[in-house]
């Protein structure tokens, strides 16, 4: 039964991820996004497919800027983003910890240090620098609150998935078995769901983007980070610091919202010790 349903998840996802690969080549996004929404279906299958349709992928010739422009929309990209940069560095991190048969928190530290690390300072900083000005340094200062509370909540979600599908499918530490991608695969899922409603408020509140909008120029306009409600957009120069100090201060503040994320993130590694345990 259940090397039925792995087998059907991977073929699902192999149709998927060549689907989204040589769609998004025509979809008006930014290259950064257009990477992560493919890593991302390669971690999730037909959803991330499901949500690249939904979510990105242009209805009609020039209303990408009108249609990523929902709140929603914006949030997905954010999220996505955020699960596709450190899926990369946490998928590294399970296949180190198996091979170095580390297991418990010390797996956890080396997911999430491979994880933030990748996803902070390669997917956010560095490939986003260029709305901080081009400085990468200040693209590193600007990206790290953001990166570290949306990372907590993905952990969260993922952590004790993970470990519950672990000791339901005995093969799910091995990464030479399918059943290991499967079971990465479904925690990375399901702290994409847990880390939504945290992306939520840092778009909201302008610390984080959303989607975007490339095209050629003099081709419906050039590259555009869009805003929720008026579906203002912003040059391509405007810098992330800039945009920050134009808007109120984040509601709630910044601090709290941090320790909601670490509040979290304990949470879901109380319950993995509990099934860990148990």
């Amino acid at each position: 039964m259940l090397e039925g349903v792995m087998f059907l998840w991977f073929l699902l996802a192999g149709i998927s991820l060549l689907f989204v690969a040589i769609d998004i080549r025509t979809t008006p996004e930014s290259p950064v996004l257009k990477w992560g929404f493919v890593l991302f279906t390669a971690y999730t299958g037909v959803v991330g497919a499901f949500l690249y349709v939904l979510g990105c992928r242009e209805p009609f010739p020039g209303l990408h800027e009108r249609y990523v422009a929902a709140r929603w929309r914006q949030t997905l990209g954010s999220t996505m983003h955020c699960v596709a940069g450190d899926g990369v560095g946490i998928l590294a991190g399970a296949v180190l910890a198996s091979v170095l048969a580390l297991v418990g928190p010390a797996e956890v530290i080396v997911e999430y240090v491979l994880g933030f690390a990748f996803g902070w300072m390669i997917f956010q900083a560095l490939f986003m620098r260029e709305m901080a000005g081009g400085s990468y340094s200040r693209s590193l200062t600007g990206t790290f609150i953001p990166e570290l509370l949306s990372m907590n909540l993905l952990m969260a979600g993922m952590v004790p998935t993970v470990m519950v599908l672990r000791m339901l499918i005995a093969s799910g530490t091995d990464p030479l078995t399918p059943a290991f991608w499967f079971v990465m695969s479904i925690g990375l899922l399901v702290g994409f769901v847990i880390a939504y409603a945290m992306n939520w408020w840092l778009v909201a509140n302008h610390l984080k983007h959303g989607m975007m909008t490339v095209r050629p120029a003099g081709k419906f306009g050039a590259m555009q980070d869009h805003d929720d409600g008026a579906g203002a957009h912003y040059a391509s120069h405007v810098t992330h610091d800039a945009a920050m100090k134009a808007n109120p201060a984040p509601r709630p503040p910044v601090p709290v919202m941090a320790l909601v994320s670490f509040a979290a993130l304990a949470g879901g590694l109380a319950i993995a010790s509990w099934f860990g345990a148990g």
